[in-house]
Parts: C-alpha cells; structure tokens; sequence
C-alpha cells in the first residue's frame, strides 16, 4: 500500500480509504467488522464516516469496532467523519454548520465513536446561512481543545475552497488539509476550477464515488434496466448517476476501460480505480464496498499501474464537453509564450 500525506499535514495516510456509507444497512455490523480488519491488514489506514450515515449506526459500529480490537490495529487507523447535515429535523439548529450545530455534531460522533480525538473533520457541504468565519473558528477552536487534529472540506465548490483558506489565512486560524469531492471518469469537471485550487493551496483529495456507483464497474449493460442487488436500482442512486446510463460517452469509457483491463489481466473497476488514484493532487480514494470480497478486488488496484498511452486513452474517452470560461476561446487567452514555447493554464 502506498502513503502519501493528507494534504499538507504531516499525517500519513493510505492511498485508498475504506468508506463506511453501508455500514449498519447493506454491510452488517460482522461484515462491517470483516471489512475494517481486512482493509488494516492490506496496510490501509484511512477510514471515512459520517454522522448522518445510517442515522449514525455507522459510526456506532466503527466504534464498537475500536472497543473490540487491540490497541496496537486501532492505533494505526486515521479516522476521518462529518458533521453538517440534519442529525434532528425537529430541530431548526439540528442543520448546518453552526458552532452550536458542529459542536453538538461533533459531541455526538465522538461519543458514538468511544473516541477522545477525531483525525480529521470534515464539513460535509457547504451552508449558505452561516457565516464562514464562524464555522473556521470553531473548527480552530476544536483542534486547540484536542476534539480534532486537522479538518477538511466536502462538496465545495472552487471558490469556496478559496474563500475558507483565505479567511482562515487572514484570521490566524489553522487551514484545511483537505476536501472530499466526487470524482471518477464520468464526473471529471472538479479538474475546470476545484482541482488546480487545491493544488495552489495544499489541499488533499479524497474522491468519493470513484466507481460511480457501480457504473464503473463493468457490471451494467447498454438498455438493460438495473436489476434488485444493484446499486442504479436503488432509487437515490438511481436519481444520482442514472442519466449516465443513456450518455454515449459513458460507454465509451466502458469500452476502454475493458479493453485497458484484459491486458493488464484487471478488472474494470480496478483499472478505474487506478486512473483516480494516478490523478494530480489526489491523496486517498474512497473505496465504498458492501461485501468483504468487494473490498478485496478493489484494494488490489494498489498494485496496478497505467501506463502513459493507457492514461490518455481512458483521459481521451471520458473528457468532458468544455467551452468557455474553461477552454475553447478563453483557453487560448490564457496562454502566453516564453522562451519559445507555450505556457497556459489547462
């Protein structure tokens, strides 16, 4: 297993993290647990929850978990969680990322969690009512009272991004190390704008739905509707990521992937996960897997390296539709010549 650091902190991590969205629905508290010791002894140690996963059950299991394990296997864990959704929709403070909210959230999973410390926070959206400075000085305030060690970001958009690592900046407060984004190679557009501000300022990928729900896995076929046990078939998934389904370029992806997967003796969802986890500022991709064996087909992307003509193959058949202000007319005007050659911002 590969380590590389979680942003610019000095914490290590592996290059895949476990995701724990199914626990205590589709996995099970003993698969759950088969799962956690599986992934720890492959050499991963980055495990990513949230507080609204399974209404909490998730993190409940996590720590019975810890409880039940050695110290010298749960020590190696970084554990990463959430707070910012609903955790009470009676209440009009149970949302949001609020110091009152996130200081009850984060109470809340740390005490599912049977945890003093949480390694890294995230913010799990973006909250338009709450002023930003409120929720930077929060978080400066929990990792000063050793509630957590780093925090990091969730589905923010590029400026957004920005936006908190400059206040945090100009405030004094500690910046964050990382944000969590969907990203694989039908939803490739965080490269336009999120991307290359999280490359300037430090930030650490942490790509969830590398697989797109399954899409990516191989296991679908051209106009023939999900069936019960797969992932389109559920209705919020279905909601998600079903117009890909009817997408041509989707399935010229596919095509490749297949074709890059029989030569390296893979399956597609390992030659998937590769391309993700090869990408520019990436630190760990989140594996979501609801079996045991899921897990174990997906970790042994670890191994599996694409070679340069492989990776424009696959870059060539997922890129995007792009135009202004990200290409075409306003690429161009971005570009200026140096010493001969060409240097513009992509």
């Amino acid at each position: 297993m590969e380590y590389r650091r979680l942003g610019r902190s000095g914490c290590a991590v592996s290059a895949f993290a476990l995701g724990t969205l199914t626990f205590g629905a589709a996995t099970d508290k003993q698969e759950a647990f088969a799962q956690l010791d599986a992934f720890v002894e492959a050499g991963g140690n980055l495990v990513d929850t949230a507080d609204v996963y399974v209404d909490g059950t998730s993190e409940m299991i996590i720590g019975q978990w810890f409880a039940d394990r050695p110290n010298d296997v749960t020590d190696r864990v970084v554990l990463a969680t959430k707070g910012r959704f609903a955790t009470n929709r009676r209440d009009p403070n149970g949302v949001g990322s609020s110091r009152r909210h996130l200081d009850r959230a984060l109470t809340a999973s740390l005490r599912r969690l049977g945890l003093e410390t949480i390694d890294l926070y995230q913010v799990h959206a973006w909250d338009p009512l709450t002023p930003l400075e409120e929720t930077l000085s929060f978080l400066d305030d929990a990792i000063r009272a050793g509630k957590i060690r780093y925090y990091g970001l969730s589905n923010f958009t590029g400026w957004q991004v920005q936006k908190a690592v400059d206040l945090a900046s100009s405030l004094g407060l500690a910046r964050p190390v990382t944000l969590q984004p969907q990203y694989n190679l039908l939803s490739r557009e965080i490269e336009w704008e999120i991307v290359p501000t999280c490359e300037h300022n430090g930030l650490g990928l942490l790509p969830w739905s590398p697989l797109a729900s399954g899409i990516l896995t191989g296991r679908y076929q051209r106009d023939i509707e999900p069936v019960p046990g797969q992932r389109l078939f559920q209705k919020e998934n279905a909601r998600l990521f079903g117009d890909r389904m009817n997408e041509q370029r989707t399935w010229e992806v596919i095509h490749v992937l297949n074709a890059v997967a029989e030569r390296h003796d893979a399956t597609v969802s390992q030659v998937a996960l590769a391309w993700v986890v090869a990408q520019p500022a990436v630190t760990s991709v989140i594996l979501g897997a609801r079996t045991l064996e899921q897990l174990k087909e997906n970790l042994e992307a670890s191994a599996l390296l694409l070679n340069a003509e492989e990776e424009e193959q696959l870059a060539a058949a997922s890129r995007p539709s792009i135009d202004y202000p990200y290409g075409g007319m306003a690429l161009r005007q971005r570009r200026r010549k140096i010493q001969g050659g060409w240097h513009h911002d992509s």
